[in-house]
């Protein structure tokens, strides 16, 4: 199974205590080198200019790929920018570009990007939540623009929700976003009543819901929209924060329970996209419950 990365995405330096740290990614690089001996490690390709311009503004590409910050600065109170950052982010945004051509020209079926930083924060206009670039946006528009898709489902278990990919898609027909995520929690979005064009459906769920909660909620609900929507192509936010023993957010979950999830996403695409899924990290910021996630969700992910 290919598998995306870039020791750029190592280089993006967020600063001493950040929890969006480079440990991150390499815990979860550790993880799959020793986990498993045969995937494919390919390096990940800088996304062009017109590839990020299909999602974002011109005003941000300028304010991450033009400022050359001689040290890490500040954008928000959460997001970073380094003098490595540029070239992590457009290699980020580049590897799901790249794992969209592979698995849509039948090379595989499969594909996973380990990079950072992560991205489903970013709006089109703003990068937010330590997010610099929105990596699976930029993935989802180009199978839009570039192959012609017609239909891209985007499945988000992050346990923050990702409201700079619903805002970017949420007048798109042709994506369809779903999420589960914690509520109350950043960004204080995704709530129920928040639909888009019909195209978005978020199942919020309460601190503490632990493992019966949360599959409840996907197979009730989340994975028979996937169903119903017959996605050419479906693009993870593969966010390991719901695990229990995350510093950031509550829900309680195990590893097992993102190993669920993967192969009935997995069943999905077999059933409606000949196969066809990209996944791509997004959040989790405990090393431990990152390497155990990893190995559940890549495993899942290669049967």
């Amino acid at each position: 199974m290919p598998v995306f990365t870039h020791a750029a995405c190592l280089a993006h330096d967020t600063g001493s205590g950040h929890a969006e740290r480079p440990q991150r990614l390499g815990a979860v690089i550790e993880a799959l080198r020793n986990g498993f001996d045969d995937l494919d490690w390919r390096e990940a390709p800088r996304a062009g200019r017109g590839e990020l311009l299909r999602v974002h503004d011109e005003s941000l590409l300028t304010a991450v790929l033009e400022a050359h910050p001689a040290q890490p600065v500040a954008l928000d109170p959460d997001t970073v920018l380094s003098p490595q950052s540029a070239e992590a982010a457009l290699r980020a945004a580049g590897a799901g570009v790249a794992a969209v051509d592979l698995v849509l020209s039948g090379e595989a079926p499969v594909a996973f990007c380990a990079v950072r930083p992560p991205g489903h924060h970013a709006t089109a206009h703003a990068a937010m939540g330590f997010c610099l670039f929105n990596n699976v946006a930029v993935a989802a528009a180009h199978a839009l623009e570039r192959h012609g898709l017609a239909r891209v489902a985007i499945a988000d278990f992050d346990v923050h929700h990702g409201n700079g990919t619903q805002a970017i898609f949420d007048a798109e027909p042709r994506v369809h976003y779903l999420s589960s995520h914690q509520m109350p929690l950043y960004p204080d979005t995704g709530h129920v009543h928040e639909r888009g064009a019909g195209n978005v459906l978020n199942v919020p769920l309460p601190p503490g819901t632990g493992s019966r909660g949360f599959r409840a909620a996907w197979e009730d609900r989340l994975l028979p929209a996937i169903d119903a929507f017959r996605p050419q192509l479906l693009l993870v936010s593969a966010g390991f924060d719901a695990h229990w023993r995350d510093p950031l957010a509550q829900l309680q979950l195990e590893a097992d329970d993102f190993a669920w999830l993967t192969v009935e996403l997995r069943r999905l695409a077999d059933a409606h996209a000949h196969g066809r899924l990209v996944s791509t990290l997004e959040g989790g910021y405990d090393l431990q419950a990152l390497r155990e996630c990893a190995l559940a969700h890549v495993g899942a992910l290669r049967d």
